[in-house]
């Protein structure tokens, strides 16, 4: 592998891509980027390298091109799918072919991103579908050779470490501190933070006083109980599973006065963007959007009454979460009743925003000494 492989993680271009870039979601970014915190203004761009951050999930795939500026970053491309990876890991324990095929495709468009953007610096991750498929290596191998494209599959710290930096920019400085969330497709992360500690220049760094990575998302607790009809009984099953688990970790690490919820994911995304009554999902009102505890409470329950076909028809959710939103409501109901809190602040932004921030500060472009997580 070359000196820019090495760099990037991209390797020399495979005959296939000549066919070109499959149509994809529209991202939620517009470019320039220009909204406040983590990923938002902060001045010019400083000199140095084009950076890219590229998270391939048990649901979603995902990328971020950015320039660092004087405080934060400005996003300049950016690349988001649902290929539902994980899909019937649950009961195979393998990716299965079709699911594999639809990785490829998305990781092709990204990969053509981050070329035509000439990124020279890069972090490209894998979760959890990864992480416990019995041909997860395998797939890795397959997409070193058909796409070009070298990816790192991270452990569950390291990926409950990443969203917390990514998210730091939307606590609350006047708070003791956030219980912050991340629904993920085939795992859950749950952290809490105390105060974040302030910087000259770059996004605060977290402060993480414990964490836990529940083996359960919104991908494989739907396969369990069901997605496309929930009733209450079913739900409620749902939040018992999910429980075991966050209620452990309350035990310990509970209490929430000074405290406010944080929570990372299409599922609280897609509460704010019902919330909202959005005619189409924007995220500059998203991101950062606050909302109380019977507001949430209330989309869940109208959630809840919805059919299916409501659920698609709904421009915040449609087909391609109509059978997973309530799973995900499910483990933050989990989550709420082990953590009460007032307030809930909701995040736009996640791992991909961390990875930008960690290779930001390890090449110090924001003059920052500190040592950074993995």
């Amino acid at each position: 592998m070359d000196d820019e492989a090495r760099a990037t993680g991209l390797g020399p271009v495979p005959d296939r891509e000549a066919r070109g870039p499959r149509r994809g979601r529209r991202s939620p970014y517009r470019h320039p980027r220009s909204d406040r915190g983590g990923g938002g203004a902060g001045g010019q761009d400083l000199s140095g390298p084009t950076y890219a951050a590229l998270d391939l999930g048990t649901n979603n795939c995902r990328l971020l091109v950015a320039r660092a500026t004087r405080d934060s970053f400005r996003v300049v491309d950016a690349f988001s799918r649902i290929i539902r990876l994980g899909e019937g890991i649950t009961s195979s324990g393998m990716l299965s072919e079709a699911a594999i095929l639809r990785a490829v495709d998305a990781l092709r468009v990204c990969r053509a991103k981050m070329r035509n953007r000439g990124v020279t610096r890069s972090r490209l991750i894998a979760t959890e579908a990864c992480r416990s498929a019995g041909n997860g290596l395998d797939f890795l191998a397959r997409i070193r050779s058909e796409v070009g494209i070298e990816l790192e599959i991270v452990d569950r710290e390291t990926e409950a470490r990443l969203a917390a930096t990514g998210c730091t920019p939307l606590v609350d400085p006047a708070a003791e501190g956030v219980i912050l969330f991340d629904i993920g497709g085939g795992s859950s992360e749950l952290v809490r933070l105390s105060r974040c500690s302030p910087t000259e220049h770059g996004p605060p760094h977290p402060e993480i006083e414990a964490w836990i990575s529940i083996p359960i998302g919104v991908v494989t607790l739907a396969e369990r109980h069901g997605g496309v009809t929930v009733n209450r009984e079913s739900f409620e099953a749902m939040i018992a599973e999910v429980a075991v688990h966050v209620d452990r970790f309350a035990s310990e690490h509970g209490g929430t006065e000074g405290l406010h919820m944080l929570g990372t994911s299409g599922t609280v995304t897609t509460i704010a963007g019902v919330y909202l009554d959005l005619p189409r999902y924007e995220r500059r009102r998203v991101d950062g959007c606050w909302l109380n505890n019977t507001q949430v409470t209330d989309v869940v329950e109208r959630l809840l009454a919805m059919s299916y076909e409501d659920r698609v028809a709904n421009p915040c959710i449609g087909a391609e979460r109509a059978d997973l939103v309530l799973a995900g409501c499910a483990i933050l109901e989990a989550i709420r009743r082990a953590f009460p809190c007032d307030r809930l602040r909701v995040a736009d932004r996640g791992l991909r925003e961390g990875m930008l921030v960690q290779m930001m500060r390890q090449d110090g472009v924001w003059g920052d000494a500190r040592a950074t997580v993995p």
